[in-house]
């Protein structure tokens, strides 16, 4: 959906909601929901598309019958994709998911080749004249880039990336923004930590003469800004609130820094506002065994950084204290709790008042992945019925 906002942002949801790898399951999830969320959230205007591809269902689309098959489905029904999730390569739900979602990472060939294959997938998608977006991986997991020569082939792969984004940009007009999505435990987790790669390593001058070779730029000047233009960062709400960061202040540092955000994935995180025996009782039902729930704890501005849920509830048990606990679980948009458990709603509902007032993304999208493990009082009866409760709370948030 187009929004009567600033810079005029398309809304949509994230459909790695759905289960599926093989493109023949997503594209039967995409059938199944797609009109039922609409009539209820868009009935008479089109409706943007968040589409998550796999490696495997990228593998399926390289066959051009499939992706006609998509395009006149979307088409038909009032659909239109304007941004890729290609952030977990793998399977993404009902088995551990774990640290394993950020492999291959971005120091490998396999990720380079997976992205610049679901951006040329988006390419044909997209709308003509609209703007894309792909979202990913920030880097890979924190503990497996341990030296220079990793941080290295990070670095030569997304100047690679950027390169072939511009490539496609001038053969079919259709501009493709790569977002890496900071998230706790990752390479790039915070703000700060985005903000020295991006202008210390990617926009270095070395880097910039790099892509300008490999994009064939002569102009050093030209070569930097279309380079800033292909590469940006994803702002994960959630994951930034999981960091303790004021979102809003955040995306004014990253604007001040000249990094782009091609987009926003809205979403919330759990907050506990005094861990204690009960919370941590309380929090055993959110410990579903696939995700990683990265938990950050704060005392006297201090944080303590456990990398999933079981960890920090032993540091509970063993005496730690902390003021606060954020986890990193995505719970729905709409939910406040009063009680032992809440959510980092407040932050989120802050955003988006900052994107009634400024241009903050060209893409805003809601991540709530998880339904299919959340506890059973925190979802309906109908996963369509969830995603359009979402969509409307934020428009209502929007006033659009």
């Amino acid at each position: 959906m187009r929004l009567s906002l600033p810079g005029t942002p398309h809304l949509t949801y994230c459909t790695n909601i759905h289960a599926g790898e093989a493109w023949e399951e997503i594209y039967a999830a995409l059938r199944r929901n797609l009109p039922a969320v609409k009539q209820q959230v868009s009935p008479d205007a089109p409706m943007g598309v968040g589409l998550r591809l796999s490696a495997a269902a990228v593998d399926d689309l390289a066959d051009p019958e499939r992706v006609r098959e998509l395009k006149a489905f979307l088409d038909a029904g009032g659909f239109y994709v304007f941004t890729v999730n290609a952030f977990p390569y793998g399977t993404f739900h009902a088995t551990r998911v774990k640290e394993q979602v950020y492999e291959p990472d971005w120091r490998t060939q396999e990720r380079l080749r997976f992205t610049d294959a679901a951006a040329y997938i988006l390419s044909v998608l997209l709308p003509d004249g609209m703007a894309g977006s792909i979202s990913t991986v920030p880097g890979g997991f924190k503990p497996a880039i341990a030296t220079e020569p990793d941080i290295a082939a990070i670095v030569d792969n997304l100047i690679a990336c950027a390169a072939q984004l511009y490539a496609l940009s001038e053969a079919s007009g259709k501009h493709i923004s790569l977002a890496l999505e900071p998230e706790p435990h990752c390479f790039l987790e915070t703000t700060d930590e985005a903000i020295a790669f991006f202008n210390g390593r990617v926009f270095a001058p070395d880097a910039v003469k790099a892509f300008a070779r490999g994009a064939n730029i002569d102009d050093p000047a030209v070569a930097e800004q279309r380079l800033r233009q292909h590469l940006g960062v994803c702002f994960d709400v959630c994951h930034a609130a999981v960091e303790f960061e004021d979102p809003v202040a955040s995306m004014a540092r990253l604007s001040e820094a000249g990094i782009a955000v091609p987009k926003i994935q809205l979403s919330a995180a759990l907050r506990v506002p005094a861990p204690d025996a009960e919370a941590a009782r309380l929090l055993l039902a959110f410990d579903d065994g696939v995700y990683l729930h990265q938990t950050v704890a704060q005392r006297d501005g201090e944080l303590t950084r456990y990398l999933d849920l079981p960890e920090a509830i032993a540091a509970l048990d063993g005496g730690a204290q902390a003021t606060e606990w954020r986890v990193h679980c995505h719970v729905p948009l709409f939910w406040q709790a009063p009680g032992v458990l809440q959510s980092t709603h407040a932050p989120l509902i802050d955003l988006l008042a900052a994107c009634r007032q400024s241009a903050l993304a060209p893409h805003l999208e809601v991540e709530t992945y998880t339904w299919d493990v959340l506890p059973a009082d925190l979802r309906a009866s109908d996963i369509s019925n969830d995603i359009a409760r979402e969509l409307q709370w934020v428009r209502s948030q929007l006033g659009a």
